[in-house]
C-alpha cells in the first residue's frame, strides 16, 4: 500500500494515506449533517415505537450508552436502543472477541456457515433480537453523527479491550471517524474474518469518495432486508 511522489524530479515512496482530508473531509461532513437531520425526522415514529416496545418487554432503559474508540483514538459515548437484559456479563463477548482478533477463530463453522459474530446470545430478549435483525437499534447512532463523533460511512466503532489486542496496522481505522455502516458491512458482514475487515476499512479510507459513500448507504439497505443479520 505504497504510494510514489515525484519532489524535485526525485521519486519518493511512502504510505498511502486517508484520503478523507481537506475538501473531502467537509463533503464528508456536510453530507453527515443533512443526512442524519432528515433522518432523524423521519424514523421519529418508528424511534418512538421500538422505545415503547423496549420498555414494554424488558425492565431497564431504553438506551444502551457505551464507551467506543474512534477518530484518532478518541473515546466516546455510542448510543444504541438496548437489546440486552440488564445486569449481564460481558465475559462471553470480551473472551470471543480477543479470539477473533488474535486468532481469527468463528463463533460458528464447520458444516455451518462461518459467522465471526456471538450466535443466538443468550443475553438478548425477544425484541432485541428482532431489532437486531434488521438493524434497528443502530438508529440512535444518527445522534452520534449529528455530534461529530462518528460518520454515516466508516469503520465500525471499537470497544476498548479490542484495541488492547490489536496490531500496529490495525489501528489506520482510527484515520477517520467510525460509522454506522460501512464497506465491510457490505461486502460480507459477519462472514468475514478480522483481518479481512481491515483491510476494507483501510481500502475504504484511502479511496474514499462521495459517490463511495451514497453507494455504500443504497447496499446498506438491501443488505440488511434481504440478507440475514447476526
Amino acid at each position: 500500500r505504497a504510494r510514489v511522489d515525484m519532489v524535485d524530479g526525485i521519486p519518493l515512496v511512502g504510505m498511502r494515506c486517508t484520503n478523507i482530508v481537506g475538501f473531502n473531509w467537509m463533503m464528508k461532513r456536510a453530507l453527515d449533517i443533512v443526512a442524519s437531520t432528515v433522518l432523524l425526522i423521519v424514523g421519529a415514529p418508528l424511534m418512538l415505537g421500538v422505545a415503547l416496545a423496549i420498555r414494554a418487554s424488558s425492565k431497564g432503559p431504553i438506551f444502551y450508552i457505551q464507551e467506543r474508540v474512534g477518530y484518532r483514538g478518541e473515546v466516546f459515548p455510542f448510543f444504541k436502543f438496548r437489546s440486552m437484559h440488564i445486569n449481564n456479563d460481558n465475559a462471553i463477548h470480551k473472551d470471543y472477541t480477543r479470539q477473533w482478533i488474535t486468532e481469527n477463530k468463528a463463533h460458528t463453522e464447520g458444516d455451518e456457515q462461518v459467522v465471526h459474530k456471538i450466535v443466538d446470545d443468550p443475553r438478548i430478549f425477544k425484541v432485541g433480537k428482532f431489532i437486531r435483525r434488521y438493524s434497528i437499534d443502530e438508529l440512535p447512532q444518527l445522534l452520534n453523527v449529528f455530534r461529530g463523533d462518528m460518520s454515516l460511512i466508516g469503520p465500525r466503532p471499537a470497544l476498548a479491550y479490542e484495541v488492547e489486542v490489536y496490531s500496529e496496522w490495525h489501528r489506520r481505522r482510527f484515520e477517520a471517524p467510525p460509522g454506522i455502516t460501512g464497506l465491510w458491512q457490505v461486502s460480507g458482514r459477519n462472514r468475514l474474518s478480522f483481518e479481512q475487515m481491515i483491510e476494507l476499512d483501510i481500502e475504504y479510507l484511502e479511496n474514499w469518495s462521495l459517490w463511495t459513500d451514497i453507494q455504500i448507504l443504497f447496499r446498506t439497505v438491501s443488505v440488511v432486508l434481504f440478507e440475514k443479520a447476526y
